[in-house]
């Protein structure tokens, strides 16, 4: 599977058009974070863009998310890092790899990049800084869906804090058109 086609299904599943921006975002992530680590970048990238594929139809029982994702993807023969990835990001297996770790850590960051940027004045990503986001990240209620313990996590992957959320936010910064944060 290539991108074009990961980004197809994509929008063939999820009709949210942010939550195909959430899968774009992570999939920024991961390339960056696959780049400063050594891995393979596309690897890495389309387990960023595939790792919410079946949200809106598990969305009532989350217990069920990335089961069917799994069933969806079965008949593309992706490498089994990338099935085991999907599967860490939503805590159905444990982290094993520096990219299980890098996507269960960058899922919650984007929210949290995100959300700090519509709280910008200037609603641009490209004017979110490390110190900006960091006060964002220091406020206990600010995203709270952004689980500040699983973005720690990515001191498993040999980064700190800033340094993690430097390379997601720069990744993200590189796509802010799509994102619509330009």
């Amino acid at each position: 599977m290539n991108r074009e086609e990961a980004l197809e299904l994509v929008k063939q599943h999820l009709h949210n058009k942010n939550l195909v921006k959430h899968c774009l975002a992570v999939e920024a992530c991961m390339k960056g974070l696959a780049r400063r680590l050594g891995g393979d970048e596309e690897l890495w990238g389309l387990a960023g863009l595939l790792h919410d594929l079946d949200y809106e139809l598990t969305e009532k029982s989350p217990e069920l998310h990335t089961t069917e994702t799994i069933k969806m993807l079965a008949a593309y023969n992706l490498p089994a890092e990338v099935i085991q990835a999907i599967q860490a990001h939503a805590g159905r297996v444990p982290c094993q790899s520096a990219m299980d770790w890098s996507i269960y850590s960058a899922d919650p960051t984007t929210g949290l990049i995100i959300a700090a940027t519509l709280m910008h004045p200037d609603k641009k990503l490209k004017a979110v800084d490390l110190e900006f986001l960091k006060r964002r990240y220091k406020e206990k209620h600010f995203a709270r869906g952004a689980r500040r313990e699983e973005i720690e996590q990515c001191a498993n992957l040999g980064l700190s804090l800033d340094e993690f959320l430097t390379i997601c936010l720069q990744a993200m910064q590189g796509i802010d058109q799509d994102l619509g944060l330009a």
